[in-house]
């Protein structure tokens, strides 16, 4: 499986922003996506299937448009969790295709100045959001507990961030900054011991150090630091539990562009350095998609499909990177292109290829006519985190 983090600013903004606005967020399997659809303000849920031979979208509009700032996420049984927000009362309901209509199953409602939903869980069957705080930062369960909203956890310090490190959903990464200020550091939050928080990832004393992305197959994690002490931050990798420091290769480095990694290649299980990563690379003249593997010396980077929903993105394990997007004449399609093809030897970029068109607009009516369908979360494996503390770096060469 992948999880899928959503990067602090670098800024030293510690403000987290949800993964679900203006984007399509797809659940840890790749099964659906979630995203706001609509033009102007007439804006509506509406939710991917990807699982199949070919991908559909099934609006979920209710009788009034929803608010820009709305967040959406998808849940492995087809269902979309929507979170709307009124003054400093966020409300969470479930939505889903019922008839020719939209059901809805209000959850319940939190009181909070700031609250955001985390990434899709890897089981696929609940939803969390954070209540970031100047002194501490509250864990919610918002779907799938046994009654309304429920406080998990308060973390001390003002969190962001969010990565899911393993399968179960228990272990949770987050990039936290202490009461009166201090440089930030990832740390792994136990959902299963209260919030219990340990150490995750400190490459020196003084360094901000976030996790951008964590693989719980591999143990594979992106991380993003300004430890190498060049006057910027560094993408950077390791793996949790490994005794080696954390790399920052250059190959993962591109001048006036913010490369972003937003997803890795499951089932990768002993190599983690065979992992392909997909990338998110924006720069002057749009938003375009990179690829990488840490034995790799070099990323290749892609002409993605046109209306890419850029950052978003899954690997099969097969290594076949699928890209969703989306344009004025296709309301819904994923683009693929294999190993073969992104990791070629050739200088030039390889376009992705369009392999997945438009779906008949009767595979949505058909869902919609038989109900809800059912998804199988994989079964849940424990990894815990180990501190990743990064040896000396001056002299070291960078090696992708």
């Amino acid at each position: 499986m992948t999880a899928c983090a959503i990067e602090a600013p670098a800024d030293g903004d510690d403000a987290v922003a949800d993964p679900a606005s203006g984007a399509l967020t797809i659940t840890a399997d790749g099964m659906y996506g979630a995203r706001l659809a609509g033009t102007g303000e007439a804006l509506f849920a509406e939710r991917w299937t990807l699982g199949g031979p070919e991908p559909y979208a099934v609006p979920l509009p209710l009788g009034q448009p929803e608010e820009r700032e709305a967040g959406v996420l998808p849940l492995s049984d087809g269902r979309v969790l929507i979170r709307r927000r009124v003054a400093e009362r966020h409300t969470f309901s479930l939505l889903y295709p019922t008839g020719p209509g939209t059901g809805e199953l209000p959850l319940g409602a939190v009181t909070a100045g700031e609250l955001v939903l985390l990434p899709p869980c890897p089981d696929g069957a609940r939803a969390y959001a954070l209540e970031p705080g100047a002194a501490s930062t509250g864990v919610w369960l918002v779907a799938g507990g046994a009654g309304g909203p429920e406080l998990l956890a308060r973390v001390p310090g003002h969190c962001s961030g969010g990565a899911w490190l393993d399968r179960a959903g228990r272990m949770l990464a987050l990039d936290r900054r202490m009461p009166g200020g201090g440089p930030v550091k990832a740390v792994a939050v136990d959902l299963a011991r209260g919030g219990e928080v340990t150490p995750l990832l400190q490459i020196t004393e003084s360094s901000d150090d976030r996790l951008l992305l964590a693989d719980a197959d591999s143990g594979l994690v992106l991380v993003r630091s300004d430890a190498p002490g060049r006057g910027d931050e560094r993408l950077g990798w390791g793996v949790v539990g490994s005794l080696r420091p954390v790399r920052f290769p250059e190959a993962l480095r591109l001048p006036d562009a913010v490369v972003t990694p937003f997803a890795v290649q499951p089932g990768q299980v002993l190599t983690p350095e065979t992992c392909a990563v997909a990338l998110r690379i924006d720069g002057a003249q749009g938003s375009w998609a990179g690829v990488w593997r840490p034995a790799d010396r070099r990323m290749r980077q892609l002409a993605p499909p046109r209306g890419w929903l850029a950052g978003a993105g899954t690997w099969d394990r097969e290594g076949v990177l699928q890209l969703p997007w989306a344009d004025g004449e296709v309301a819904c399609a994923v683009a693929r292109a294999g190993c073969e093809e992104t990791f070629g030897h050739g200088e030039e970029p390889v376009p992705v290829r369009h392999l997945a068109k438009e779906s008949p607009t009767d595979s949505a009516q058909a869902e919609r006519a038989g109900g809800e369908p059912s998804g199988a979360p994989r079964g849940p494996v424990l990894r815990r985190p180990v501190p990743l503390q990064q040896a000396p770096l001056a002299g070291r060469g960078a090696r992708g």
